[in-house]
């Protein structure tokens, strides 16, 4: 985990360019690797089993298995299944169903996935969110706060730092 920091971090930088970024889908490529193995053999990495920190490990990694859909798909199944038990965030769910929903070209539902446009040059901005009239009320059952207070967060961090992302959240 805090290779993928480091690498991130690193490839954040204004003046990083793009070497850091193929470090970055190389750990990335790693951790799914990984990840995949232990859920292959014991399914969801649950709260009580792992411990808090590496049942959120878990959930970082399979949010950022974006060059993997089919696996991310199979996370989310595997992690709706932990949280009804108790034994995971729902906010991580609603991240990842947002992820997954924005990969298969839908509208997210919870407002977590941000990105600065299809040529990464414009303001960072949220993606297609569906039922903007229920967002509030949707992200407050998975114990997230109002989607204007996270917009503004995000929005307030320095703008260079969107500059190379390909989405936020």
């Amino acid at each position: 985990m805090i290779e993928t920091q480091r690498a991130r971090s690193e490839a954040e930088r204004p003046t990083a360019g793009d070497a850091p970024w193929a470090l970055v889908r190389e750990v990335d490529l790693d951790n799914t690797a990984w990840l995949s193995q232990i859920v292959d053999r014991q399914g969801w990495p649950r709260r009580s089993r792992v411990g808090k920190e590496a049942a959120t490990a878990a959930w970082l990694l399979a949010q950022r298995a974006d060059h993997d859909p089919d696996f991310q798909r199979r996370c989310l199944r595997l992690l709706a299944h932990t949280v009804d038990d108790g034994e995971a965030e729902p906010s991580h769910l609603a991240y990842l169903t947002d992820r997954v929903r924005r990969a298969e070209g839908r509208p997210q539902r919870y407002g977590t996935q941000f990105w600065c446009g299809p040529d990464g040059a414009g303001p960072l901005q949220p993606q297609p969110i569906e039922d903007l009239q229920h967002l509030d009320e949707r992200r407050r059952s998975v114990g997230l706060g109002p989607f204007a207070e996270y917009a503004s967060h995000l929005c307030q961090q320095d703008p260079e730092e969107h500059d190379q992302r390909p989405s936020r959240g």
